[in-house]
């Protein structure tokens, strides 16, 4: 896409044209190593790169100062970037990725280096720019970031395509009729009271509650579950077990190798 290669077959399109050296203008990049040039200062690099990418030096300075200040890092404008931190580092790289606004941004793990605070800054930036109608490509094996910020995956093991779809519809295909029950009480009053149709997968006591993990013949309805459940004990809490993208993920991988 950054037509750094080119492919070995077939074709790739931007807005349904083939894509051509002009569109790199409207794609940013971010890659997970540093590509910051180290002895330079921060702020001539970062004009340097936004001049590559076609703004003019006014336009440049402008959202420089203004993305700088939003980050905190305006007094890092003078100073080298080998005098930066990692997370420093990736906010300067951040900025000059989307300071041309492209209509394809690609980030490669974006939270490298970060504590949990910039994180979260960052997170906000990106889903902002997805309102604001960017096309986002998002890399990682991170699942949490995944689901917090993806609305479609695409998941690839050995270069090949194992799982794609939208993550909600995913995640309700995998789930496997589990529910999650909180009972007022000590476990051993509720546990094997239960029908034997209901599979008890695990136990918890936490705090005067005790909490049970069921499974669900496909031939039952939760309304049945939680029948039998009122009927042997105070219910606190009741929900449905959704796995989680890293649960998913694993299991899908583990087959794909089988």
């Amino acid at each position: 896409i950054n037509q750094i290669a080119a492919p070995d077959s077939g074709n790739l399109f931007f807005e349904g044209e083939k894509l051509k050296a002009k569109h790199i203008s409207q794609i940013g990049y971010l890659p997970e190593e540093r590509g910051l040039y180290k002895k330079m200062k921060v702020g001539e690099q970062a004009m340097y790169f936004a001049r590559l990418k076609g703004l003019s030096k006014n336009d440049a300075q402008k959202k420089l100062v203004e993305w700088f200040e939003k980050f905190g890092i305006q007094d890092w404008w003078n100073k080298k970037v080998e005098e930066l931190s990692k997370g420093m580092q990736q906010k300067v790289q951040f900025i000059v990725t989307i300071l041309h606004q492209p209509k394809l941004l690609i980030f490669d793990e974006p939270f490298s280096g970060f504590d949990p605070i910039n994180a979260n800054l960052l997170k906000q930036e990106i889903l902002g720019l997805r309102d604001a109608g960017s096309t986002i490509i998002f890399s990682t094996h991170n699942m949490a970031s995944v689901e917090e910020l993806c609305d479609n995956i695409v998941l690839l093991n050995n270069s090949k395509k194992i799982l794609d779809g939208k993550i909600d519809e995913i995640k309700q295909t995998y789930k496997k009729n589990i529910f999650e029950i909180k009972f007022s009480g000590e476990a051993k009053e509720v546990e094997g009271k239960l029908p034997n149709q209901f599979q008890l997968l695990d136990k918890q006591q936490v705090k005067g509650n005790c909490k049970l993990q069921i499974q669900m013949p496909e031939t039952a309805t939760p309304n049945q579950l939680i029948s039998a459940a009122t009927s042997i004990g105070e219910i606190m809490a009741f929900k449905e077990v959704i796995p989680s993208m890293n649960d998913i993920f694993i299991e899908v991988v583990n087959k794909s190798k089988k």
